[in-house]
């Protein structure tokens, strides 16, 4: 949009630094607690270490999304390629205040939940997803990051939404999570219908729930060969969803 100056100027052109503008784009960043790393012993007795994704491990997270995008069963396709633009928003800090965490088996990837604040008391859930079968990684993920938002970042609010069936079945019946009034309320998952737990009632309820489905529960205290061992993320030959 052009108009002319209502007074004469010296300049008519100005010059920006492109680092003047990042930080309007960007945005400035609530301080968020980081999620502390944790253990979690798997069915068949094998550990899985949950820690918070490196950024230098973007990319070849996204090129594994690529593939998981050309999977047309159960909404993968959606999902892939949703959660390849939030990994990128990620790695571009186009996306406010975002959590990134991955679940790592002797160092491949097995898991993966991500989110971001909406504010300091609401926690908006995105995705969570298993890598490889068995062992309930899925609900691991989902416990994960639940237990960030509540019992780390002390957020009130938990908000999701689902796109296949069986997240729906497995979260929002399985929980017996409530909606708010649509369209007054919209995730930003597309618009879709908004369902949330409260912090009391995650006390109260959700979280023995979780917990129980998991069949076993996190361990903060995290041996350093561990540690090591997933140091370095490997992503799965296959894809597995």
């Amino acid at each position: 949009m052009f108009l002319d100056p209502p007074e004469k100027v010296s300049q008519t052109q100005i010059t920006l630094d492109v680092r003047e503008i990042e930080p309007l784009l960007q945005g400035p960043s609530m301080a968020i607690k980081p999620w502390p790393g944790a253990t979690i012993t798997l069915k068949d007795g094998r550990i899985m270490y949950i820690r918070e994704a490196k950024l230098e491990e973007a990319p070849m997270m996204m090129d594994y999304m690529k593939k998981v995008m050309e999977s047309d069963h159960d909404f993968y396709d959606i999902v892939g390629a949703r959660v390849y633009s939030e990994i990128l928003g990620w790695y571009r800090k186009r996306l406010k205040d975002p959590y990134t965490l991955v679940g790592l088996i002797d160092g491949q990837w097995a898991g993966f939940a991500n989110g971001r604040l909406f504010n300091e008391d609401i926690n908006i859930s995105l995705h969570s997803m298993a890598l490889i079968r068995g062992g309930r990684i899925g609900a691991i993920m989902y416990y994960t990051k639940a237990y960030y938002a509540f019992e780390i970042l002390g957020n009130e609010e938990w908000w999701a939404t689902y796109e296949s069936y069986n997240g729906w079945h497995r979260w929002g019946l399985g929980m017996a999570q409530p909606s708010y009034p649509w369209p007054e309320y919209q995730h930003e998952l597309g618009g879709a219908k908004v369902y949330y737990v409260t912090k009391k009632y995650w006390d109260s309820t959700v979280k023995n729930y979780v917990r129980q489905m998991v069949g076993s529960d996190l361990v903060f205290n995290v041996p350093p060969d561990i540690v090591k061992r997933n140091e370095i993320m490997r992503v799965p030959e296959e894809v597995l969803v």
